[in-house]
């Protein structure tokens, strides 16, 4: 283990078998930690949770340096630590509310984003699609109003797509080429090469739950290249659906994105109230063949209404090795050889019908999020009970079939209603 003495001589910081980037003369001078090997206080440094090495870079350069996701990532890789995820939440239109990030490791701190830009014809935007991919975080099209748009009141599908780099000490939203095709409620994945790729969609918002168009065109941005490239469209048009990347789960080990759920039609009843009819079937798009494939009905005819909520489980390279979904209160996990959905688990508290949930896996675990006022004490010279905002965690570990509850005050002033909000992990 190198000390710091020997890290000065040699001009930059040594942790692990990483070599930090070299700093100015009088940050190498000085120890990370006094009194500390460098390696010891680089591993202690990489454990803290987000907010607090959020704070800590604003120490000293050197600690600015190693804390910077440029750093810290192959570092905690080096050290072989696990992967640790945040939670990033977009309450409502990420124009007027600010997503904020959450550690679970420290469950009580949450760090806001800037939101997107503002523009002064469009407004409620809805039904976008929210992903991280590395240390960029995207915000892709959606369902919004248009001010200039006659009639009134009629949502049209958005095309445009923003990108934020958490890695910036100042975080900025960058606008990045439209899509060919405006969508919201569409498939969505990252890529092996580190794009993004996409697939149906429509122009429904949630104001209008029983209007709007579909479509079945696919598409993915080029990151290199900073464009989109039209693929093979689905085998038809599909809106409301969930994406994901299986790794070697085609013909002879090839990569598919996969496309569950959704809605490719509606019927009316007694000929006057819509009713959806909603997809029991998924396709497969080979990323080295470039063709789809159709994969049969998932579940039998009145074994349940429509695909809940997704969530995929990946291992430390990123690939997905499972793949769950809630349905009410029930957990299935998705059997590829028998294209099945099978009974995991049962949460704790039951979910009432009235209530919306979100879904999503961190670190290895599954999150069920549900929002709600509960009654919290005041100080002050009169103990009162006043309503506070609660957002509930319900966390299933599928390895040693535990669960255990987490809850937080978020900093937002009404409920989530988890049927408009988004969210998705980020790895920093």
């Amino acid at each position: 283990m190198a000390s710091s003495s020997s890290s000065a001589a040699s001009g930059g910081r040594v942790a692990g078998t990483l070599a930090l980037r070299p700093v100015a003369a009088a940050a190498v001078a000085a120890s990370l930690i006094p009194g500390l090997p460098d390696d010891v206080a680089a591993v202690i440094l990489c454990l803290l949770t987000f907010p607090d090495q959020s704070r800590l870079r604003a120490t000293s350069r050197a600690w600015r340096l190693l804390l910077s996701a440029a750093t810290l990532l192959p570092l905690r890789r080096s050290l072989r630590l696990p992967r640790r995820h945040l939670l990033c939440l977009f309450p409502t239109d990420p124009s007027l509310a600010s997503p904020i990030l959450l550690d679970p490791a420290a469950p009580t701190a949450w760090w806001p984003l800037p939101p997107l830009p503002c523009s002064p014809q469009f407004y409620g935007l809805a039904n976008f699609a929210a992903l991280a991919v590395g240390r960029h975080l995207y915000v892709l099209g959606g369902s919004r109003f248009d001010a200039r748009s006659f009639p009134l009141g009629h949502p049209s599908p958005s095309a445009a797509v923003y990108r934020l780099d958490l890695t910036l000490s100042r975080h900025c939203w960058e606008r990045l080429p439209d899509m060919r095709v405006p969508r919201g409620g569409f498939a969505c994945a990252f890529a092996p090469s580190g794009g993004v790729i996409v697939a149906g969609g429509g122009s429904r918002h949630p104001t209008f739950p029983s209007n709007g168009s579909r479509t079945s065109s696919t598409e993915w941005y080029d990151a290199t290249a900073r464009s989109w490239r039209v693929a093979a469209a689905m085998p038809r048009d599909r809106a409301g659906c969930v994406g994901f990347v299986a790794h070697g789960a085609g013909e002879d080990g090839e990569d598919e994105f996969w496309v569950m759920g959704g809605y490719d039609g509606y019927t009316t009843v007694g000929g006057v109230v819509p009713n959806d009819v909603y997809c029991r079937d998924a396709v497969a798009l080979g990323l080295w063949s470039g063709k789809w494939r159709e994969i049969g009905g998932m579940w039998e005819e009145g074994e349940r209404r429509r695909l809940g909520p997704v969530a995929t489980l990946s291992a430390n390279d990123g690939r997905v090795t499972e793949v769950y979904m809630i349905d009410g209160n029930d957990i299935f996990r998705y059997d590829f050889a028998s294209n099945r959905w099978l009974k995991e688990a049962t949460t704790r508290r039951k979910i009432l019908e009235t209530e919306s949930c979100g879904f999503v896996s961190m670190n290895g675990e599954l999150y069920v999020l549900t929002s709600g006022k509960v009654p919290v004490e005041v100080s002050g010279p009169w103990r009162q009970l006043k309503k506070k905002l609660a957002l509930e965690f319900q966390v299933y570990n599928p390895r040693a079939k535990k669960w255990r509850v987490l809850i937080t005050h978020p900093p937002v002033d009404a409920p989530i209603d988890f049927r408009t909000a988004a969210l998705c992990t980020v790895e920093l």
